[in-house]
């Protein structure tokens, strides 16, 4: 077996064990309440906190795991998460749920060692595939969501979370054993990595989007449960199984998510799925029966899936350098995502007797990222006009109605000799051999007018002085209304090719 596909399994793999105790609490809350005494709102909290560090951790594991590898960094996760798992199993007081809640948190954590190492082991081409792979270790959260409860009911909750303790030393054991020791590493300060990207924009309206897909994922994932046994008065088994059906589509269109936006523009992929999940936030709102609440939960897995496995295609795409510390904070901000959701659902619940103000607000930021989303579509196309500008071999020059010089390419320069500076604000006069009368220029300008183009050989002359001959193309560029708003002269040196002929 390959290095990069026995990588990709081993880690991914590793992923599954982390979310399964990440969520450890939140699949075992209707059984740990028989036990301590909690209200709705501690109970809420207890579920919600594991999130929190979580993601706080995913910024420096990233980081990390650029520097050490995936190897000890997933070893590492796994030591420490003996501890809340031992220290839980025992708990009987809020504090307890607490602070080991909190320290569960490293398994969600654990997210962010993959999407930095495995990209490091494939082509580009292939980056979105591969974290969408890698993401299925999401199942992670679904095995606990379903597998937990069940065996709860047979042995108790303190009894089902022992069990994990064995799995965390087996996988201690198979990353030390099998992790890749030879795996590249970047040697680069947090603070350097932080300072190249924290103030671009591209970081934060991205962290947006996984704050939105992400977030709903997770706090669908750590609700649910409670949200049907006490709205719907489904029984723990029940809800537990529904909730992993949420898990099961929501990870399964992941890599889906990934290998489409490999191959197609991934801002249009993410048009769809912010629109497909206001419209499900929509649905929520107004608090459906059973039936209908199934269909709008399942639609927002299906749209946060495919929006998951996009989203962490964009990141090497901009911030290739960076991945590591970009990664950590794309997926910390997802993390958080998913904190906030399960209190304010408490919250609004409590004031309002339902949840649809809160279902009403992913709606509306999902309707703010849809906007967002649009603009990076335009903004690409308009940046990648600009670089086919810059590139092409041919000089360019951009005026407005008056003739003015407003935009000159390289190429301009290469041949001419003058600097953007130095022409800008300027007509094209500057470039006039004086070879050509004035008949000449009123022919040009009538064929532009009459014929929308004019296309010809013309004597211009260098700022050096010296006189070359060239093949020159003017157009006008009109609006919709039909009115010229600018001209684009387009134009080449044909000195050489004329004096080898």
């Amino acid at each position: 077996m390959k290095k990069s596909t026995f990588q990709l399994s081993l880690q991914t793999s590793s992923l599954v064990i982390g979310f399964m105790i990440w969520v450890l609490l939140s699949s075992l809350m209707p059984y740990i309440r028989e036990d301590i005494a909690l209200t709705a709102g501690q109970a809420s909290l207890v579920t919600a906190v594991p999130v929190v560090l979580g993601s706080v951790l995913r910024i420096p594991f990233g980081f990390y795991t650029d520097r050490i590898g995936a190897r000890f960094t997933f070893l590492i996760s796994f030591i420490i998460l003996l501890v809340p798992v031992l220290a839980l199993s025992s708990a009987d007081s809020f504090f307890d749920l607490i602070v080991g809640g909190l320290l569960l948190g490293v398994g969600g954590a654990t997210f962010s060692i993959g999407v930095t190492s495995l990209p490091k082991y494939y082509p580009k081409e292939k980056h979105g595939f591969i974290n969408g792979i890698y993401g299925i270790g999401n199942i992670g959260t679904a095995l606990t969501m379903f597998g937990a409860p069940i065996i709860a009911s047979s042995i108790g909750w303190q009894s089902t979370i022992r069990l994990t303790l064995f799995i965390l030393l087996a996988y201690a054991l198979l990353t030390f054993l099998f992790g890749d020791r030879q795996e590249t590493k970047v040697k680069q300060s947090m603070i350097k990595q932080m300072g190249a990207v924290y103030r671009n924009p591209i970081l934060w309206m991205i962290s947006l989007f996984y704050f939105i897909t992400f977030g709903a994922f997770v706090a669908f994932t750590v609700f649910l449960p409670s949200l049907l046994v006490d709205q719907f008065g489904l029984g723990p088994v029940d809800a537990g199984i529904r909730t992993a059906i949420f898990i099961a589509i929501a990870t399964a269109f992941r890599p889906i998510g990934g290998w489409l936006a490999d191959r197609y523009n991934p801002y249009i992929l993410l048009m769809i799925v912010f629109i497909g999940v206001a419209l499900c936030g929509i649905l929520l709102s107004f608090s459906p029966s059973l039936p209908w609440y199934t269909v709008g939960a399942l639609a927002v897995a299906f749209t946060v899936g495919v929006g998951n496995g996009t989203i962490f295609k964009l990141v090497p795409l901009y911030f290739n350098k960076q991945a590591g510390i970009v990664n950590g904070i794309v997926s910390a901000m997802g993390g958080l995502g998913g904190f906030f959701p399960p209190l304010l659902l408490t919250s609004v619940a409590s004031f309002t007797g339902h949840h649809a103000i809160a279902f009403m607000l992913l709606s509306e930021f999902a309707i703010v990222s849809f906007v967002i989303v649009i603009f990076l579509y335009y903004r690409e196309q308009v940046d990648l006009s600009s670089k086919i500008i810059d590139g092409t071999a041919e000089g360019i020059m951009v005026t407005n109605k008056q003739l003015v010089i407003q935009q000159i390419n390289p190429s301009f320069t290469r041949i001419t000799g003058y600097s953007s500076e130095e022409v800008k604000g300027k007509t094209p006069t500057i470039l006039q051999s004086g070879r050509h009368n004035i008949a000449f220029y009123e022919a040009m300008w009538r064929s532009i007018e009459e014929d929308g183009f004019w296309e010809g050989e013309i004597w211009n002359k260098r700022k050096n002085g010296e006189i070359y001959q060239g093949l020159l193309t003017i157009s006008p560029m009109k609006n919709h209304a039909g009115e010229t708003k600018s001209y684009v002269g387009v134009f080449n040196d044909v000195s050489r090719l004329v004096a080898t002929k």
